[in-house]
């Protein structure tokens, strides 16, 4: 029987990007996934404070190519691969230098918000969708870590419910504590949104103002399943993870998270097979 496969979507991963509890949890994730039988691949923005040379990334031709259009522009998507030290694991980096060539992630070295961190969230999303597309590699769990991949459960119960390569997926979204950014993502998020998908606005409510916690708030609501990757998030981010009846893994700091999370998930691969 063919093994079961994982697809990570993640904003962070140490070795590259080591700012949150996501590059902790995603760095160690793949390893104790694979030790269940599971093929991995993850996804990341190629962040301008990555290394190249250090980290010996190099562009995947036969990826690149693709446009991802974001507010009626098209901007070129690169993608470029690196393997994850200590594991056997590539990790895909996709880039465009008008997105993610600076050197900080969402603040100025001011600590004021880059004005266009929603378009760069949306590319990345709509990137990753056409990237897995590109590979023929249908996940059967995709687990989506932070709020820059918050729109990813609803994208793909909307604009992309009828692909059959994601027919099947069952999407996670894990909710931190990161304040990556203060205040809103965005003025009138749900317009935004609106006009670079075919998502209706109606169904934008649990976005909220779009604040880091709305987003969060927003993943969690339209995803199979959840799970939390902070013991201190918010507490409306907490309210909603109790409150929904899906199958879900809270924070326990006095359990080896990463073997929690790697049964969670195994579990959810498997489970179709019952």
């Amino acid at each position: 029987m063919s093994k079961k496969r994982v697809l990570i979507i993640t904003q962070e991963m140490k070795p590259y990007i080591d700012l949150t509890d996501i590059s902790s949890i995603v760095s160690g994730l793949p390893t104790k996934l694979q030790e269940q039988n599971l093929e991995i691949r993850v996804l990341m923005p190629r962040f301008g404070s990555i290394n190249e040379r250090r980290h010996r990334l190099h562009e995947v031709v036969r990826l690149s190519g693709i446009n991802v259009v974001v507010n009626d522009e098209d901007y070129p998507l690169i993608i470029k691969v690196a393997s994850l030290p200590g594991a056997r694991l590539q990790v895909y980096f996709l880039d465009n230098d008008d997105y993610f060539k600076r050197k900080e992630m969402f603040q100025d070295k001011k600590g004021k918000n880059f004005e266009d961190n929603a378009d760069r969230m949306m590319f990345f999303g709509l990137g990753a969708i056409d990237i897995v597309r590109k590979f023929g590699w249908a996940p059967d769990v995709i687990h989506c870590h932070g709020w820059m991949t918050s729109l990813m459960p609803l994208l793909l119960k909307t604009q992309y419910k009828t692909e059959p390569i994601f027919e099947n997926s069952k999407v996670v979204f894990t909710a931190y504590q990161e304040e990556s950014f203060d205040g809103v993502i965005t003025e009138n998020f749900a317009d935004f949104v609106t006009r670079n998908t075919d998502i209706e606005a109606d169904m934008l409510a649990p976005f909220g103002e779009s604040t880091e916690n709305d987003l969060n708030l927003g993943g969690l609501h339209y995803a199979d399943a959840v799970t939390l990757g902070s013991d201190d998030v918010e507490d409306d981010v907490l309210a909603k993870f109790e409150a929904l009846d899906l199958p879900k893994l809270p924070y326990n700091s006095e359990n080896d998270i990463l073997i929690d999370y790697a049964k969670f998930i195994k579990d959810l691969a498997t489970s179709q097979d019952e």
